[in-house]
């Protein structure tokens, strides 16, 4: 059976998880424990990079959440999430890419923000022009891919739950929070999603890291 290595809290694996809960796929989840687990020798055999999510399915290992979906999808083409028409994939993928390379990366600043009292504006504003394209992308549709959940409905619901957990008001985006409450009911991500506890000790940790790495680039 597939193993799914991750961590309940990452935004990047829930990627994964929600795939291969919408696909159907059976799968025996490993859960890395990230405070240093992800370091040792027999995770970095799986993970020069020491990153999450892996997949290993019989003899192959698969890294990068974006890989992983593409080869579930390819593997299992049942219940498809990625469209055939180039128009169509072509949004997918840049839906996929801003997700990653755009408002992920803002993260830290969100985490941080949400601890002082003056807002991030430069951040909010960043994060405003994302969901500005998202909105542009979704159109009138029910997801990015017509009247179908498509891969990137996965890669944005995946962290937008996160992204409003940390301040982030989806009310001047109409079409966005109503793809949200679509996704949100959905039973991938009501059993993907952390409770409130979980939430609150893993905001504290990340921040933690955050200021280390902050005070240890001071330092530098």
């Amino acid at each position: 059976m597939l193993k799914f290595y991750h961590h309940p809290l990452s935004p990047i694996s829930r990627r994964v998880w929600i795939g291969l809960l919408e696909k159907g796929i059976p799968f025996e989840p490993v859960i890395v424990n990230l405070k240093g687990e992800q370091f040792e020798p027999e995770f970095l055999s799986l993970n020069p990079f020491h990153h999450i999510p892996v997949v290993v399915d019989g003899e192959l290992r698969i890294l990068e959440s974006l890989a992983i979906l593409d080869y579930l999808e390819t593997k299992h083409p049942s219940l498809p999430l990625m469209p055939k028409e180039p128009a169509a994939m072509a949004k997918m993928r840049m839906v996929q890419m801003v997700t990653s390379n755009e408002l992920t990366t803002k993260i830290p600043a969100l985490l941080m923000a949400s601890d002082s009292p003056e807002p991030d504006r430069i951040t909010f504003r960043h994060i405003a022009t994302g969901l500005d394209f998202f909105s542009e992308q979704l159109g009138d549709s029910p997801y990015f891919g017509g009247d179908n959940l498509s891969l990137a409905d996965i890669t944005a619901g995946a962290l937008l739950p996160l992204i409003v957990r940390l301040g982030v008001d989806l009310k001047e985006h109409p079409p966005i929070a109503a793809w949200y409450e679509r996704i949100m009911a959905r039973e991938s991500w009501q059993q993907t999603e952390p409770d409130d506890e979980a939430f609150e000790a893993w905001k504290k940790w990340v921040s933690l890291i955050i200021k280390r790495r902050r005070q240890q680039k001071a330092r530098a």
